[in-house]
């Protein structure tokens, strides 16, 4: 029984919807207060349907509903005196029709705003409606003002930005680097139907928020672009107070000290006044407003000056203690910065330049290859018992003793072969070595090539007589 009333109100739905569609009207009709606006209204196409008469019907939000206009074929028309909109409207044609009964309403206030219903009465299916809807628009007058408050502990409303006397209600937004809040828009219905929309932004103001940028944008279906407010935080607060000047390094017969009293405040700080712990001025000190002039230091600027500075909201201070030494301290100026960094730029250059100069020399060597000299050849060593002597025979039992060698020069040219020429072949071939002691006699050949004499026999190592004379 469910799904069969369902279904059955679903057809009747469909059927009224397209009967509703063959009243022709405009969804929505947009204007502005004090225009005349015009509501259209056609019964295209009735065929056998009979249309007895048409009404207009107007039907605020609140759902009340009025008749504003009338018209009969055989009664012509009629406007009832209790509408809203008497004497302001009209039917479009004089006299209407039953083909195109849209109506006219000069002077359209914010009131006006609602359903208007075209309402036919027609034969045999009844009344049949299409429903436009007036929109009224005003543009709002907006504003946004900074709030003056006083440096504290607790969140106080610093700006305020409000659109007034908008339909429909503006939207408000905040730009702003505070860390502050923003409160819940307020919306106020005016009597002649506009709407106020007021947005507030708090923070707990700081003597460092003075001045800070923060600003209101108000956007509205009547406006192109927002509308930006940029404003600047005013923050009230009792003056700060700082001493500068003093070095650490007043000495006895300095000239042209000074001590400077820096305030800041909001209002501006009115008054400066500068004191001394002990309660007497020292009679080398001038007073210049927020300065403090020292025209010679002695012993009396041994003290503990004050400056005091007051605005409408109090006062601050700062206080400094000066000793003054016998001696001046030395100072570190920038001539002894200038000295050190010359000399350090000069090591790295010398080292730079070094640098340079041992790179370009590896290249070169590299670049030239191999010594062309010889080396100096290694000595070739003798054992005593392989040289004969002269003074003394020569035992037998002497002779079996193994002494200190000596030694004398030999060449092994293959031992001082450059590394990229380690895979040449040797000047003599395997071939030509028959004995044993042919090495050696190739090594007495080339010593004798180095010297300049040639030795015209050779002697194995393990002879003991003295070698032939040789020319050189």
């Amino acid at each position: 029984m469910n799904m069969s009333g369902l279904l059955s109100a679903l057809i009747l739905l469909t059927i009224q919807g397209s009967l509703a569609q063959r009243v022709r009207v405009e969804p929505e009709v947009v204007s502005y207060p004090g225009q005349m606006v015009t509501l259209r209204c056609l019964f295209p196409n009735p065929g056998e349907t009979q249309l007895t008469q048409v009404s207009w019907i107007f039907e605020r939000n609140d759902a009340e509903r009025t008749n504003i206009a009338v018209f009969h074929p055989k009664f012509g028309a009629n406007y009832p005196t209790k509408s809203p909109v008497s004497g302001r409207v009209s039917f479009v044609t004089d006299p209407p029709s039953l083909d195109n009964p849209s109506i006219q309403i000069r002077e359209v206030k914010m009131t006006d705003e609602g359903r208007y219903i075209c309402e036919y009465a027609t034969y045999p299916s009844g009344n049949e409606q299409g429903v436009t809807s007036l929109v009224m628009l005003a543009k709002p007058k907006n504003l946004a003002t900074t709030v003056t408050v006083t440096a504290g502990k607790t969140p106080v409303i610093v700006a305020r930005c409000e659109s007034s006397n908008g339909r429909p209600a503006a939207t408000i937004s905040w730009s702003t680097p505070l860390n502050g809040n923003v409160t819940t828009p307020i919306e106020t219905e005016n009597p002649d139907n506009t709407v106020t929309v007021q947005s507030s932004y708090m923070l707990v103001p700081q003597p460092s928020d003075n001045g800070k940028d923060i600003s209101c944008m108000v956007t509205h279906r009547t406006m192109t672009q927002p509308e930006t407010f940029p404003m600047r935080l005013v923050v009230e607060y009792p003056p700060r107070v700082q001493i500068v000047g003093y070095d650490n390094n007043w000495y006895r017969g300095r000239t042209s000290a000074y001590l400077t009293c820096q305030a800041d405040g909001n209002p501006v700080p009115t008054t400066i006044t500068w004191k001394t712990l002990s309660g007497l001025m020292p009679e080398t000190v001038q007073v210049q407003e927020n300065r403090l002039a020292v025209q010679k230091v002695d012993d009396t600027i041994n003290n503990t000056f004050i400056c005091e500075v007051k605005n409408s909201l109090g006062y601050g201070r700062d206080q400094i203690t000066v000793f003054v030494r016998e001696f001046p301290q030395p100072v570190k100026g920038a001539a002894t910065g200038g000295i050190f960094g010359g000399i350090l730029c000069v090591i790295i250059l010398v080292a730079l330049i070094a640098t340079i100069v041992m790179v370009r020399n590896c290249k070169r060597k590299n670049k030239d290859g191999p010594p062309t000299h010889k080396p100096p050849p290694p000595m070739k060593s003798y054992s005593y018992s392989d040289r004969p002597s002269i003074d003394t025979p020569v035992s037998d039992s002497q002779s079996m003793h193994h002494e200190t060698e000596k030694e004398e020069p030999m060449t092994d040219l293959s031992a001082y072969h450059d590394d990229k020429d380690h895979h040449e072949p040797s000047r003599f071939s395997w071939e030509d070595k028959q004995s044993p002691y042919q090495d050696d006699r190739d090594e007495d050949r080339m010593m004798g090539e180095e010297d300049g004499y040639y030795i015209t026999s050779s002697a194995s190592r393990g002879s003991s007589f003295m070698s032939p004379a040789v020319i050189v």
